[in-house]
């Protein structure tokens, strides 16, 4: 069964949902249609008592580069970047929150926001010729998508920040030894069938429970990051840096920030 959305494809097979970021020639980069539409199909999803399973991945050649930069740039005013903010953190929360196994599937880059949706999954895997990144800082802002608590959750406050400050562009087995991925390997198709192979032999549906009460425990602390990232990433918008940020972007040159 296939589901196609505009910037969403979705394909259920044996039990598991593959859902695909499908705007290839943007490297799937994330407007304010894809984010409406993922958050669609994750709550169709979430509603199918058959599929135990989804696979978030990337149509093309890469994951997901992140926020689409054109997109947000033309949101100026405030209530229409809120709103904006607002769907991302409703699109993350269901993600995160969903009653099913989920295996994030990383080929090509996963940067910015495409990590933060990565790091929402259950499992993390890569090609071995994946880049990784969290590289909010590259324009003057912080992770959102529930990016710093998601990337803590992992490997630690300490050196969350770390990775966040650097905004180093990763390998994946760079990233495996982090701990920010699972694993990269050199067949990203065999080893995810191999992972949903090695769930389906276990009582999945304790598996899914288990996950429902952390879920349930950590829903406080994950609420206030998505929100305070929120009102952060607005701040640094009116910041001289992200500014900065943006033109060496566009120029293609390094940023020469003055913390202003």
């Amino acid at each position: 069964m296939i589901s196609t959305y505009e910037t969403i494809k979705v394909e259920e097979k044996d039990g598991a949902a593959y859902l695909y970021f499908n705007r290839p020639d943007a490297m799937n980069a994330l407007n304010l249609e894809m984010i409406k539409e993922l958050a669609d199909a994750l709550k169709a999803i979430a509603m199918k008592d058959d599929i135990h399973i989804l696979v978030l991945s990337g149509n093309g050649k890469a994951f997901s580069a992140g926020g689409d930069i054109k997109a947000m740039l033309a949101m100026e005013e405030e209530k229409g970047f809120t709103s904006f903010m607002n769907q991302i953190n409703e699109a993350v929360s269901i993600l995160v929150g969903m009653p099913k196994l989920t295996i994030a599937a990383i080929n090509g880059a996963a940067a910015g926001l495409g990590l933060s949706l990565a790091l929402a999954c259950d499992t993390i895997i890569s090609d071995l010729d994946s880049k990784i990144a969290m590289n909010f800082i590259g324009i003057g802002l912080v992770p959102d998508g529930g990016g710093h608590y998601l990337l803590q959750r992992r490997i630690g406050q300490e050196k969350a920040k770390k990775v966040i400050w650097e905004g180093k562009v990763m390998s994946a087995e760079e990233a495996a030894e982090t701990g920010i991925i699972d694993e990269a390997v050199p067949d990203l198709a065999l080893a995810v069938d191999q992972k949903i192979t090695e769930w389906q032999k276990k009582p999945v549906l304790a598996m899914i429970k288990t996950k429902k009460i952390y879920t349930e425990l950590n829903r406080p602390d994950f609420n206030k990051s998505l929100e305070l990232e929120k009102h952060a990433q607005w701040k640094m918008r009116q910041t001289k840096d992200h500014k900065e940020g943006i033109r060496a972007f566009v120029e293609k040159r390094a940023p020469q920030f003055k913390g202003e």
